[in-house]
C-alpha cells in the first residue's frame, strides 16, 4: 500500500548524545526536528526521525509527538494515504491532531475529505479549534459548496470566533471562489477588524467577475489608509490594465514608488502589462528598465508587447537582450518569436528561432509547433512547415488548421484539401474555423465540385452552421469559375441577412469576368449597408475602368471625395 521511506543517514549532530535525558526537553527537541522536516518538505529525514522514535519509548506516549510527525508526513507527502493511515492508528486524539489532518487534506487537494474528517470530528464530540475552522472553510472553498461554508461559518458564530479575522478571510475566499461576490461584499462591510488579506481577497474577487470595480475598491482602500502590499499593487493594475484605464494606472504607478514596492518581480509585472494594454510601449519599457530582476515572465511580456504593438522587429531584439542578460527563453517566448518573424516574413530569423525550438525539447508544447507551422508557411516554407507538421507528437485540430491555411495562402489549394481529407481520415473533428480553410483552400485551387461537396456537408458531417465566412468563400469560389449567377443566388439563398463581405465577394467577382449588371446590384447591397467602406468603391470603380467606362469610374472617385471616403493604403502579406 505504502513504499517504504528512503533510508536516511542522521548527520553527526543528530548522532550526538546531547539530548537531555528529561522526556520533555527531548520531545521539543525531536518537535523542532520534525517541524523543520514539514517547512522544507524533507520527507527523507522525516522518516529517518520516524524510525529513530520508533525505538525508543518516547512516541506511544507523546500525543504532541504523534501530531507533529502526522503534520510533517502531510507536509512532504503528496499522496496523503501514508499520514491517513497513521491518524486511523493513533489510539489517542485531540483538537491538534484532527485539525493537522483536515488542514493536510485540504493542502493536498482532497477538500471532499477533509470536510469529512471535519464532520467526523464533530459526531466525536470534538470542539473544533480556529485553526481547524480556517482549514475547514478552505476545504469548503475548493470544493463546489457556498453552503457547507455557511454552515461551517455559522459554527464560527457559535463558538464566538467570529471576530477572528483569519477566519472571516477563509469565509470570504470561499464566497469569492464560488462566485458569490454580492454576498461577499455583504460579509467584508459587515467587521471592522480587517488586515490587508481582507482587501485583497476582494481585489482579486473583483478582478475574477468584475474588473470594472476594482479601481473603485481600490480608492475605498486608500480612503481607508490601509497600506497596500505586493499582492494588492499586482491585482490593481492588472485590473487597470483589463479595463484599459491608462490615467488611472499612472497613478498607482506613483504609489507604487512611493509605498516601495517597485523592485517586486510581480508588481513590475503588472505595470508593463498595464501599459501594455494601453498600447503605450515608451512607458512600459521605462517600467521595464527600472525591474533590478526581471523573468522570463517580464523579457516575454515585454516581446509580446512589442509584437502586439506592431513593431515585430522590437519584438525580437528584446529577445536577443534577454539571451544576452543570460535568461533562458521559454515557450512563450518562443510562440512570440516565431509569431514577430511571421509579422516580418523573415525565413532567416525564423530559422534561427526554430533552433531554439530544438534546444527546449520536449519543454515546448504543441501551441509552440503550431506557431512554428504557421511562421514557415507565412514566411513561404511549406516545405519546412510540412516537415515541422509531420514531426508533431500530437496535431490537434489547431494544428491541422495552420496548416491547411499555411498552404492556401502560398497557391497549394489542392495539397490544402488533400491535407483536410487526412485529418478526417485521422478522425479529427474540424472546427469552424477549419471550414473556412478549407473553403479557401477551394477557391484559391478552383476546386469547385470539392468546395460544394465540403459547404454541402458542413452540417450534416460536422455539426456546423455555416456562418458568413462559409458563404463568403463559397461566393468567392464560384465567383472566381465564372459562376457569377450561381454565386448571386446563394447569396439570396441565405439563411440570414448577407453582410458587406458577401457583397464586396461578388462585387469582386464581377470585376474579374466583367459583369457590370450583377456588380452593380452588388454594390448597391454592400453601400447601403456602409456607406463608407472605401473597398466597395474602390472594386465598382475598377469594374468600370476595366469594361471601358472610363466616365463612370471618374464619377465614382469624385463620389469617394464628395462623401470624404478614403482608401486605406495597400501593404503586401509577403515582402519581396
Amino acid at each position: 500500500m505504502f513504499s517504504r521511506p528512503p533510508i536516511y543517514t542522521f548527520p553527526r549532530w543528530f548522532r550526538t548524545s546531547s539530548l537531555s535525558p528529561d522526556h520533555e526537553e527531548e520531545d521539543e527537541c525531536y518537535a523542532h526536528l520534525l517541524q523543520r522536516c514539514a517547512r522544507t518538505s524533507d520527507l527523507r529525514l522525516g522518516a529517518a526521525i520516524h524510525s529513530q522514535l520508533i525505538k525508543r519509548p518516547l512516541l506511544p506516549s507523546s500525543l504532541f509527538l504523534q501530531n507533529h510527525l502526522l503534520n510533517m508526513y502531510f507536509k512532504c507527502c503528496r499522496d496523503p494515504s501514508l499520514p491517513l493511515y497513521l491518524f486511523d492508528q493513533m489510539p489517542l486524539r485531540n483538537v491538534v491532531t484532527w485539525s493537522a489532518a483536515i488542514a493536510g487534506l485540504a493542502q493536498c487537494g482532497r477538500p471532499l475529505q477533509a470536510l469529512s474528517l471535519f464532520y467526523d470530528m464533530h459526531c466525536e464530540g470534538v470542539s473544533p479549534s480556529e485553526f481547524a475552522l480556517v482549514s475547514a472553510l478552505n476545504a469548503a472553498s475548493l470544493s463546489d459548496g457556498c453552503s457547507q461554508s455557511r454552515q461551517i461559518y455559522s459554527q464560527v458564530i457559535r463558538v464566538g470566533f467570529e471576530s477572528n479575522v483569519f477566519l472571516i478571510n477563509a469565509f470570504l475566499m470561499s464566497l469569492i471562489r464560488n462566485g458569490r461576490m454580492e454576498e461577499a461584499a455583504e460579509v467584508f462591510d459587515k467587521y471592522d477588524d480587517k488586515d490587508v488579506v481582507s482587501w485583497n481577497s476582494m481585489l482579486a474577487g473583483y478582478l475574477q467577475y468584475s474588473y470594472s470595480d476594482v479601481w473603485r475598491f481600490w480608492c475605498r482602500m486608500s480612503r481607508a489608509g490601509l497600506r497596500p502590499d505586493e499582492f494588492s499593487f499586482s491585482s490593481v493594475l492588472t485590473g487597470l490594465a483589463k479595463a484599459s484605464c491608462l490615467r488611472s494606472g499612472v497613478q498607482v504607478h506613483g504609489q507604487v514608488v512611493r509605498h516601495g514596492h517597485g523592485e517586486d518581480v510581480c508588481v513590475g509585472n503588472s505595470l508593463v502589462e498595464m501599459y501594455l494594454t494601453n498600447k503605450d510601449l515608451v512607458s512600459s519599457s521605462k517600467a521595464f528598465a527600472e525591474m533590478p530582476w526581471p523573468d522570463v515572465v517580464s523579457w516575454t511580456q515585454m516581446a509580446a508587447g512589442a509584437l502586439v504593438c506592431g513593431q515585430p522587429a522590437e519584438a525580437l531584439r528584446i529577445v536577443d537582450q534577454m539571451k544576452l542578460a543570460g535568461v533562458r527563453p521559454n515557450k512563450f517566448t518562443l510562440a512570440t518569436m516565431f509569431n514577430a518573424c511571421s509579422s516580418l516574413t523573415s525565413l532567416g530569423e525564423g530559422r534561427k528561432a526554430h533552433g531554439y525550438r530544438i534546444k527546449l525539447g520536449d519543454e515546448v508544447d504543441e501551441c509552440v509547433d503550431n506557431a512554428l507551422v504557421d511562421m514557415y508557411a507565412k514566411c513561404g516554407s511549406t516545405s519546412s512547415a510540412l516537415q515541422v507538421f509531420r514531426s508533431m507528437k500530437q496535431r490537434s485540430v489547431i494544428s491541422w488548421t495552420a496548416m491547411i491555411m499555411g498552404l492556401a495562402q502560398n497557391g497549394l489549394g489542392r495539397e490544402a484539401t488533400t491535407a483536410f481529407d487526412e485529418m478526417i481520415a485521422e478522425k479529427v473533428r474540424p472546427n469552424y474555423i477549419t471550414l473556412i480553410c478549407v473553403l479557401y483552400a477551394c477557391g484559391q485551387g478552383r476546386l469547385v465540385e470539392k468546395g460544394r461537396r465540403y459547404f454541402d456537408a458542413m452540417e450534416r458531417d460536422h455539426g456546423i452552421v455555416p456562418g458568413e465566412d462559409h458563404y463568403a468563400c463559397m461566393v468567392d469560389l464560384l465567383g472566381k469559375a465564372g459562376c457569377i449567377a450561381e454565386a448571386e443566388e446563394l447569396i439570396r439563398s441565405m439563411p440570414f441577412k448577407p453582410g458587406v463581405l458577401v457583397w464586396q465577394t461578388l462585387l469582386g467577382a464581377c470585376q474579374l469576368h466583367g459583369d457590370v449588371e450583377t456588380g452593380k446590384r452588388a454594390a448597391d447591397q454592400a453601400l447601403a449597408m456602409e456607406e463608407k467602406d472605401p473597398s466597395t468603391y474602390v472594386l465598382l470603380s475598377n469594374m468600370f475602368a476595366d469594361a471601358k467606362k472610363w466616365d463612370v469610374a471618374g464619377r465614382i472617385r469624385e463620389l469617394m471625395e464628395e462623401r470624404r471616403v478614403r482608401k486605406m493604403p495597400g501593404s503586401s502579406w509577403t515582402r519581396a
